[in-house]
């Protein structure tokens, strides 16, 4: 029998391409979902809505809508890449930055009441969880 290193190379490629997910779901992250709560209604609810489906009130003087949480594209995003939006803003929108107004502790703790409402879901646009409705 012939010695065939690509079947092994491809059977640990589609180990650590599937074990990904998992790896990423594990991963703890700081913050506060209590506190985030009360920063997310004091500063961010306006535009993105209570329960963070891009809702709110002041939507209706933007241009670009903000993001609804809720969406697969939101929901697959990373934490570093969620933290990047909430810290310095959202070019060609009017997301703009926090890091001048809020301890990067509030932010973790904003994006951990984003989490709360809207789990992370890596393969979201692969596999869709559930959308719930009420």
């Amino acid at each position: 029998m012939m010695y065939q290193p690509h079947k092994r190379i491809g059977l640990l490629s589609f180990i650590l391409i599937m074990a990904w997910p998992i790896l990423a779901l594990c991963q703890e992250v700081p913050g506060n979902p209590q506190n985030g709560k009360v920063l997310f209604e004091k500063h961010c609810a306006n535009c993105h809505g209570e329960k963070g489906t891009g809702d709110g009130p002041d939507t209706k003087f933007l241009l670009v809508q903000p993001a609804n949480f809720h969406s697969l594209e939101s929901r697959s995003k990373t934490d570093w890449e969620l933290m990047n939006v909430i810290t310095f803003g959202a070019i060609f929108s009017p997301m703009h930055g926090w890091s001048e107004r809020l301890t990067e502790d509030e932010r973790w703790d904003v994006l951990r009441y984003i989490r709360f409402l809207a789990p992370f879901n890596p393969i979201a646009n692969l596999y869709p969880l559930p959308e719930t409705h009420g």
